[in-house]
């Protein structure tokens, strides 16, 4: 099962990586947001639940709000408008990306190591596990977001200090995925270009 022990072993480097995609919006545990279940590649892969996304040659993520809202004029000529929702699109891209993330069976244990040897320098998913995401979510999931957004704990008596955690979760749809084999390996991996883009449910 996922803990903050867990995701701080699976990290790489200081900052967790970028993106996460998981089927539950998970819970927070002190203070940090968990996925609920196990990682695929896990030791208990047959019922996992999230895939950490690698942040090898990845593109910027492009994001884009798109605001749903009535706006009338009124009599006097000022626009009045009603608010409903803020809805975000992502656009993420990854250049030359290992179609594996690792030799074998990463096989993770229940503090995020695994002595297989990894193609993706932080160990994040491969461009097979990315494309085995979209044919098996059809529906929507949540995606976990690790970027400088301090205002997301304004109430928090130290705001500044969230930087190394994923600080938004977000329940998105796949609405286009589409990769190329830019360069077949020998025996170990193929490199992909893949592209996402994904929009608030």
């Amino acid at each position: 099962m996922a803990t903050s022990q867990y995701l701080a072993g699976r990290q790489k480097y200081q900052r967790p990586q970028a993106l996460l995609f998981s089927d539950n919006p998970g819970t927070i545990v002190d203070g940090v947001y968990v996925p609920d279940g196990y990682e695929s590649g896990s030791s208990e892969s047959e019922i996992s639940s999230f895939i950490i996304l690698s942040d090898d040659n990845r593109g910027p993520i492009d994001f884009k709000t798109t605001r749903i809202e009535e706006r009338r004029r009124l009599v006097t000529g000022r626009m009045r408008s009603y608010h409903i929702a803020d809805k975000l699109t992502l656009s993420l891209s990854w250049s030359m990306l290992p179609s594996r993330s690792h030799e074998l069976d990463p096989n993770y244990d229940s503090v995020g190591a695994s002595s297989a040897l990894e193609y993706t320098t932080d160990g994040g998913a491969g461009g097979v596990d990315l494309l085995n995401w979209y044919e098996e979510h059809k529906g929507s999931f949540w995606v976990y977001l690790a970027y400088d957004k301090l205002n997301n704990f304004a109430s928090d008596t130290n705001p500044y200090a969230h930087l190394n955690q994923y600080n938004q979760v977000v329940e998105m749809f796949i609405s286009s995925f589409d990769y190329s084999v830019q360069k077949r390996g020998g025996t170990n991996y193929d490199m992909w270009n893949v592209n996402i883009s994904l929009e608030e449910a």
